[in-house]
């Protein structure tokens, strides 16, 4: 039963699926079962599973010397997705399956011990990935629509053995997914925090990041959970770059592909390949999961210094690059940050109600906790202060998520108007040109910025916040009202 045979497939390095062949060599000599390829120790286990799941399904595995060649040989191949491919190449060497069904296909799935054939993260890079090189992608059957993408011939597999038919038919389907929206707060019960609310809502319109600093008990994470509810819904581009990401990182895709934005909210403790990406192999983290959505940080300053710090650059840059020993991966990092935290280790300082018990050195060192360079990168700083006990005997009088979103659209088609793109991301001449200032408006800035100190990054900051307010006013020019309101919510302790 000697023989070769090749089976295309891929595997995941940062978000892409990158083409991989698996060539199987079945000749005379001593029965072994080799993978070689540089394969990673789940890409080694598949010939267990290869081997059960041959038997199971009826079919023969070779007393032989079998050798599996990943190619190309300098790219590390990751995860149990190789299990599928490898079995096809060994039943196309062995002749026991034709070869129309090992040509022309992209095979990916993982095997289970009687045959069963399972999803591995990544379906969709995978998919896109046999899309791009005009192949059939046979995998498994999935609930997701993630594989249905446009242009794509999907054949759906449910068990090894199924093949002894043939090819199965192709799967139907689009990229429709119906979920329930993931955000079931509105902002009508929220009461006595118009401050933090026209923050929030110039968050959601140009994309800003945003600090609430107050005691406990003040509403900053009912806040912020709450802010889902008036994000403009994904566009197609944006679902399908949105949920490229959580495929790859093995995370539910169906809200992402229906249109609702992310919202991220990781523990303080977490680490800082758990916040920006990275393990063996790389993995996104919680900054690029939330990608064209909201990273909330609550209890901002418990994070680690170095895990806080990480997010400088994917802040400005809207990417986390991530350099191994195996190459350079970028991840889509491109989020409105929005941070919680207390004022000081107690909570209580500027509080009206209970006396802070910090000295001032503790202050210091808890404030320096989230560090000069990220709170220049933050556009909105705002105080949270806890409400009148009356207001909260008489809730739902505030303006609701659908009134809110609406202003929200609004101000973002004015934005897209203007096609200088998002308004959170402008610089330069283009982030001067929006503005359109008059000169009592520029004389305006000049002052605040010498008064303020405020560096080049920071006086950017300032104007696109400036811009976005003035399309929440409908208005066509920056002038000295909206800079006024962007310095009250920047400027603190001097900075």
């Amino acid at each position: 039963m000697a023989g070769q045979c090749s089976v295309r497939t891929s595997t995941i390095v940062g978000v892409e699926a990158l083409p991989v062949d698996v060539e199987v060599d079945v000749g005379a000599g001593l029965p072994s079962f080799a993978i070689v390829g540089l394969p990673d120790l789940a890409v080694q286990e598949a010939r267990e599973r290869v081997r059960s799941a041959l038997r199971f399904c009826g079919f023969e595995l070779p007393n032989a010397r079998i050798v599996v060649n990943l190619a190309p040989g300098p790219l590390r191949k990751h995860g149990t997705g190789f299990d599928l491919p490898i079995a096809l190449a060994i039943l196309g060497a062995t002749r026991q399956l034709p070869d129309s069904v090992t040509r022309d296909v992209v095979a990916v799935g993982e095997l289970s011990l009687d045959g069963r054939v399972r999803p591995v993260p990544g379906m969709l890079a995978h998919a896109l990935s046999a899309r791009t090189a005009g192949r059939t992608l046979l995998g498994p059957a999935v609930e997701t629509a993630a594989v249905l993408v446009a242009g794509l011939d999907y054949r759906a597999l449910t068990r090894l053995s199924g093949l002894r038919m043939g090819l199965p038919g192709p799967v139907k389907g689009d990229l429709a997914v119906r979920v329930e929206n993931p955000c079931d707060t509105d902002f009508s019960e929220v009461v006595g925090q118009d401050v933090a609310l026209r923050a929030l809502v110039a968050a959601a319109a140009g994309g800003h990041n945003v600090l609430m600093i107050g005691p406990p008990g003040s509403g900053k994470t009912m806040l912020a959970r709450r802010l889902p509810g008036i994000l403009p819904p994904l566009d197609e581009q944006e679902r399908l770059q949105t949920a490229l990401v959580h495929s790859v990182a093995g995370v539910d895709d169906a809200a992402a592909l229906a249109g609702f934005r992310p919202f991220r909210a990781p523990h303080h403790s977490a680490s800082v390949a758990g916040l920006v990406g990275g393990g063996s192999p790389p993995r996104p983290g919680e900054a690029s999961l939330a990608h064209n959505g909201v990273l909330f940080l609550d209890e901002m300053a418990q994070f680690g210094p170095a895990a806080l710090q990480c997010l400088r650059q994917p802040i400005e840059d809207g990417v986390v690059t991530l350099v191994r020993a195996e190459g350079r991966m970028r991840f889509p990092a491109l989020f409105a940050l929005i941070g919680a935290s207390n004022p000081c280790p107690c909570g209580f300082l500027g509080d009206p109600a209970r006396e802070c018990r910090c000295n001032v050195a503790q202050i210091d060192r808890y404030s320096a906790r989230i560090g000069g360079p990220l709170m220049d990168r933050i556009d909105l700083v705002v105080q949270v202060q806890r409400p009148d006990a009356s207001l909260l005997l008489e809730p739902g009088h505030g303006p609701g998520s659908e009134a809110l979103r609406g202003a929200v659209l609004e101000a973002r088609a004015q934005a897209a108007h203007r096609g200088l793109g998002n308004t959170g991301r402008l610089s330069g001449a283009g982030l001067l040109a929006s503005c359109r200032m008059s000169s009592d408006a520029c004389r305006f800035l000049e002052k605040a910025a010498s008064t303020h100190h405020l560096s080049g990054r920071g006086i950017t900051r300032m104007l696109r916040v400036s811009r976005t307010f003035a399309d929440l006013d409908g208005v066509e020019r920056v002038g000295t009202d909206q800079l006024s309101e962007a310095l009250g919510y920047r400027a603190r302790d001097g900075r």
